[in-house]
Order: structure tokens, then sequence, then C-alpha cells
């Protein structure tokens, strides 16, 4: 963070400065500064403009920064030189903003920052014209059918691609280069193709019931304000949120400006893709981690320069260049998969608030199951609260109830309970579908030997392997690890020894095939062979009715419309209760919530049954009855009792290194460190629940503030003050964290 202060400082002021010919150049590394580069005569340049610029022996791209007041004046004559500029549209000021705003906030150096936002290197090389093909001057002498088919198509004088001069013609690519060959055709570059149709706002205009009517015109008045509006759309699932939300995504497309649409998952967007589309007659722009580098650099260049309007897609999105930015929104807010936890650490629901707030626009946060720090800003007044409490077109919510598995519990060796059983039964009778969630991946959590007791623990991380039945492999869902599982127990060699401990999907899958084997089983999980297009083609067969049951992880739980899901079943409800991280209760809550709302979304009598060895924590009651109030008032009361977010402020710092002693010892001695303050208290260090991940031994620190206070100042003073890592040792700081591992 100090290499550029230093850099900078050892040139001695002079009175021979060219101030107009320097820029600050901010590179993509981990540097806190931009670096001060010369201007070549006759080039122009501005704050935004993506330039190449030498640092080291490298060449790189870096974005021109905005002159600081703070700045030290430099001798031109020992500064390098900008090597060129992008031919692309310069980065706007609101996201040269939101950058520096992001990294004060977080402590991430600012260049890293920036490498967020140039994630597509390749949307800054101008796109290559299309080889085409127009009439040439040569007619055959032998005309086939085909041929003359293509050649008519030419007669308007229009160029083609190949591909698409063939399919107009009806014919096939071959026909197309044997005419180029005797001449008949002429090769001519096209210029580059948008792939992308703009939205319709008045394509799929929805008929909306008299509640969705209220709240979309309450999300269209905030539009039409103008200015930042931050608005909390919590509706039951099945309330069409989407199809509110969407009005004020096409005013904000009428008035000229482009829509930034965050979902949490990528099993979502198929889904979402169809709904817009439907909606507004053309399919977004996508960007998430399955999108092709070609892709990616299409739709980052279209935001730059307009062409694109809406974009679709994961955290990332936030980074994306939009030339005119006038709407976010962000669906499943509650979702922890909108926390980045690795490089530059931050939350995209709360920077998507950020962004909007400091650009002047409007931010939707959609949710049936809304954060509890999102929540308490509406309930305070800081966002619109806007809500939809029935479902469309008079469907119904499913009859919840619950499985006192103590007492109702299943045989031993199963994991169904006999009413649960009889509620699949009846469901599969009567032609309609089911689903049973467990929040587990894999065959079994844990393989051990019943002779010697030996578990199967990765060498890398502090988990146990998960055994992976259908495909034979025991596998750590932290490092990523997999290995075969073995004949024999390899600590005392004995054979047929090795048991699974506890369910997972696949078993659960099992039993279900053996229960009802005429009926059609379908397993749906995040580590499933064939990647997103697979479970792309599965999803749409649930939706269809392809399917009578499905055996899911959370991946089901949320935002897909599977119109004859009639009853859901929840497995092991209370996982997610026995933790030790303070958020436990509203996770369980919330997921619990969104997997049962999978059932009777299209009307319909329908049921949940949860099996629970605690049927009547707080947790499921409130679920049960159909209160969430009951829940999240019973939530802020411990939170504000404890001081914990949104009554207080948590950062998290986490100490790692190879070396679990090294680790230990820095991790002691930034504790000792760490400043006095009023109303803040530090805890830790303490081994994390998680101690070892990838080989590095964890260490975790946890300061609490009051709500007001200015916590990344206290942590940047803090890390200035303390002992300096060294060698593998590493500190990582995660404001406001979501996980605690």
């Amino acid at each position: 963070m100090d290499s550029t202060k230093t850099r900078q400082n050892e040139h001695p002021v002079s009175a021979a400065h060219i101030r107009n010919t320097i820029v600050d150049v901010l590179v993509p590394v981990a540097v806190d500064r931009p670096y001060s580069y010369k201007v070549p005569e006759g080039m122009a340049l501005r704050p935004g403009a993506l330039v190449v610029v030498p640092l080291g022996p490298r060449e790189v791209t870096g974005v021109v920064w905005p002159a600081s007041s703070e700045q030290v004046d430099v001798p031109s004559a020992r500064l390098k030189s900008v090597l060129s500029v992008h031919d692309v549209a310069p980065l706007q000021d609101d996201l040269l903003d939101f950058i520096a705003w992001l990294s004060a906030y977080t402590l991430a150096p600012l260049g890293m920052v920036l490498r967020m936002v140039l994630r597509a290197p390749a949307a800054l090389e101008p796109p290559k014209p299309m080889p085409g093909f127009r009439l040439g001057s040569i007619v055959p002498e032998r005309l086939t059918p085909a041929r003359q088919r293509v050649l008519d198509q030419l007669q308007e004088g229009f160029a083609w691609t190949k591909k698409g001069l063939a399919e107009a013609a009806g014919v096939g690519t071959s026909v197309v280069v044997g005419l180029e060959k005797l001449g008949a055709l002429e090769k001519v570059l096209l210029p580059p193709q948008h792939t992308l149709l703009a939205p319709d706002t008045a394509y799929g205009v929805p008929e909306l019931s008299d509640i969705q009517q209220q709240a979309a015109d309450q999300l269209v008045a905030s539009v039409d304000e103008g200015g930042f509006q931050p608005s909390l759309l919590e509706g039951i699932t099945g309330s069409g949120k989407t199809e509110v939300y969407f009005e004020a995504v096409a005013r904000v497309l009428d008035r000229g400006k482009q829509v930034l649409l965050l979902l949490p998952e990528i099993s979502l967007t198929t889904s979402f893709l169809d709904r817009f589309t439907d909606r507004f007659g053309a399919r977004p722009a996508e960007w998430h981690s399955d999108v092709s580098p070609k892709q990616r650099a299409q739709v980052w260049r279209g935001v730059a320069d307009g062409t694109v309007r809406a974009v679709a897609g994961a955290r990332s999105g936030l980074f994306l260049p939009f030339r005119e930015l006038g709407l976010i929104v962000v669906d499943e807010e509650h979702e922890p998969a909108y926390k980045q936890e690795e490089g530059a650490i931050y939350h995209a629901r709360d920077m998507a608030v950020v962004r909007a707030h400091r650009a002047g626009f409007p931010v939707i946060l959609s949710s049936a199951t809304p954060s509890v720090e999102t929540l308490n800003n509406a309930q305070s007044g800081r966002y619109q609260h806007i809500k939809l409490n029935e479902r469309y077109a008079a469907a119904e919510l499913p009859d919840l109830s619950t499985i006192d598995m103590r007492v109702d519990g299943p045989e031993r060796g199963h994991w169904l309970a006999p009413k649960l059983v009889g509620a699949l039964r009846d469901t599969l009778a009567a032609g309609q579908q089911s689903l049973l969630f467990l929040n587990r991946r894999g065959y079994a959590p844990l393989t051990l030997c019943r002779k010697c007791g030996h578990r199967f623990q990765c060498e890398s991380c502090s988990a146990w392997l998960v055994e992976h039945r259908f495909r034979g492999t025991l596998s750590c869902h932290h490092c990523g690890h997999t290995q075969k599982k073995p004949d024999a127990c390899p600590e005392c060699n004995s054979t047929d020894s090795l048991v699974p401990c506890g369910p997972g999907v696949e078993r659960i899958t099992e039993e279900v095939e053996a229960l009802f084997p005429e009926a059609r089983t379908l397993m749906l999980s995040s580590d499933m062979m064939g990647g997103v297009r697979r479970m792309k083609l599965e999803l749409e067969s649930v939706a269809k009715g392809d399917v009578d049951i499905v055996v899911g992880t959370q991946l089901v739980a949320k935002g897909h419309h599977f119109p004859l899901m009639r009853l859901v079943g929840v497995l092991d409800a209370d996982l997610a209760l026995g933790q030790g991280d303070p958020r436990a209760a509203e996770r369980c809550f919330q997921l619990l919530a969104q997997v049962t709302g999978r059932a009777g979304r299209s009307g319909g009598k329908s049921a949940g049954l949860i099996q629970s060895y605690q049927p009547d924590h707080p947790v499921i009651d409130a679920l049960v009855k159909g209160e969430p109030h009951l829940f999240y008032e019973r939530e802020m009361a411990e939170r504000k009792a404890g001081g914990l977010p949104p009554f207080g402020r948590l950062a998290g710092l986490i100490v790692s290194g190879e070396d679990k002693a090294a680790a230990a010892t820095h991790a002691a001695a930034l504790s000792r460190a760490s400043p006095r303050a009023e109303g803040v208290r530090v805890l830790g260090p303490a081994e994390a629940p998680m101690a070892l991940v990838r080989g590095r031994h964890r260490f975790r620190l946890l300061a609490r503030a009051p709500r007001n206070f200015d916590l990344s100042r206290y942590l940047r003073e803090w890390l200035n003050a303390a002992p300096k890592a060294r060698g593998s040792v590493r500190v990582s700081v995660d404001i406001d964290p979501v996980s605690f591992f």
C-alpha cells in the first residue's frame, strides 16, 4: 500500500514541472494509489480513459485516475510515458467514485478493486469485422436449385455471413463455399454485429392483480421522482415480485437508462431469462462465470458504449462499466451468495445500495424472506417498504406441519419418516409432484471404518471427506480434493468395513427409488455432472411434469416455478440450527421458508412436512404458524441485546499461514496492537471453526463496535500500527461478515 508513495517521494520538487502533460494512472495490482505517467504529445486523456502503461518489465492496462489535491509534484523527465489508449468508452465518473469508496470501506487495495472492473481483457480490443459474401460478377455455368436460391437471396445487394446466407436460402454452407470458389460470390468484411435485441417495454405487458399494480405503481413512482430511492419489495413466495419490479425496469428503459439485475445463483438465470424474455421480447445480456470469454467481451463493451440496455447476472455485474445506469435490482437479496469471500471482500447487496446512492438512482431489493438488516432499514424508514401479502391468482400457501423425529421417526437405517412416506405415496397416486429437500450434497457426510474407527479426513482442511457413491469418490467440499473410495480401510486393511454415516441427497435418492421404483425420481445438486447446461435441462423437465419426485439441495429452494409441485418434505430441518454462527437462525428460517414455498404456486391444495428433532424451536414454530414476524421480532431483540448487526457493527480479521505456530503468533501480536476506542471490543484470537483450509491454518479476531462507528478507519489505524505479516502469513479483512467459519 505504501509502494507508490515511496516512489513519488523519491523525486525532489523541481520548478520545471509540466503538470498538464502528466496524469495519474491506477493499475490493477495490489497498490493503494495511482502512479504518475507522462502524456505523449498529441494524446488527450481524461479521467476514466483506459490506457496501456509500462509497469516494471510489463505493459498493463490501467485507468486514468482523477488528480488528487494531495499529489506530490514529480519531474516529468523521471516519468515513463503512457504507451497507448484503448479505443473504448472511458469509465464513468460514478464508477471511479464507487471503486474508491469500496476500497476505503473494505480496506481492499485500490488496484485490486479496479481489477474486478477489468475482468474482460478481450473487450478492450476493437471487435473484429466478420467475413461475409455479396453477389460477384461471374454467373456459374451450372446452376442447381440450391445455388439459384443463394444467388436470389443476394439480388437486393446486401452482404450476408456464410451461416446466415445458407440458413436464409435453405442450403448447406458447402453450397455457399462452392459458389465463392467459382467467383459467383465476392468476399467482404462486415461490421461487428450486436447479438442482443433491445428490450421492448410494450411487448408483454402483464395483467397485474390490484395489490401487484399498487406495488408496481410505487416502484415506478420512485423511478419518476429521480434520485436515490432504496426499496424493499417483500412478498411471500408466489406473489409475483418479479413481474412487479419488471414494471420499474420498463420505466427505466423507457427513460433511456440501463438496468442491472443481480441474481444470487447461476442456476436461477435460465428461468429468469425466460421470464424477462416473455415480458420484454428479448433476453438481457448475461454476466456470470459460465459465460464464455467472447460473450463477456461483447457484454462489457456493449455496456460501456450503451448498446447493451439490460444485464442479468452475478454479483460481479456491479463492476461493469455502465454508461448510463439507472436502476439496480437485487433479487433474493437475503442470499449469502451475494457475499464475496475472497480477494476484495464485499457484500453485493450492500454495495448495490452504495453504488445507487452515490450515483443517484433507485435500487430495489426483492425477497420473500428479507435479511434482518434490510428489514430493519425498511421498518425504520430508511428504505421504502412495499409488501405483497398474497399469492398471484388466489393460489394458497402450503399447509405446513412438523414430524417429531423423536417420536415418529423412521426405523433404523432409513431417513424418511412413515408420515412423509405416506404423503409421498398419496401425491404420486394423484399424479402430482413432490420435492424432498436436504441441504447436504453427496451420499454421506462421513465415512468410517466400523472395525478400527478410522475416519476419512481431508489432508488440507479441517473437514471430513464426503462420500459421493454415484461417482465412487470421497471429496472435500472446501478445497475440492477428491480421491477414489478405497475397497479396504487404509488404517487396518479391513475389507467391507467402511460404512457411511448420515444421509446426503444421494442416499435419500437411493431410499426413494427403493420405496417407489415406479416413480420418475430426479436428484438435483450443485455438483451434478454436466454443469449448468444439464441443470437447465433438468429444471425444465421438472417444470414440464416429466419428474415425479425431486430430491435436491438448496439450489432447488429458491426462484424456481414448478407448477405441479404439491408436496415438499424437509429432512434434517435442524441442520443449520446447531451452529455457533450468529446468523444460523436467520439462514435456517429463510431456507425453510423458501423451499416450502415451492409447493402450490399454481393453485390447488399443497403441503409441507418438516422432519425435526426440535419441532418447538422458535424458527420452526414461526414458519409452521405462517407468522414470520414472530421470528423477526425475536431475532431483532436478540441482536439488539447483543449489539450485533443491524444494531452494531462487526469486522473479522482472518490470520492464516502454512505454519500454524507462525499464524498463531501473528494473530496474538495483532490482538495486542488493537487500539483502544470507546464502545469497541476485540475478541480473539481463536482458531476458526474451519481451522485448516487448503493447507492454511486459520485464526480469527472479531471487532464489535457501535452502529455509527467508523470501523473501516479503526481497522486501518490498527493494521498500520500492528506488526507486518511475514513469510506465508496473511491477514484478510472482512467488514460486515456473513460467514463465521
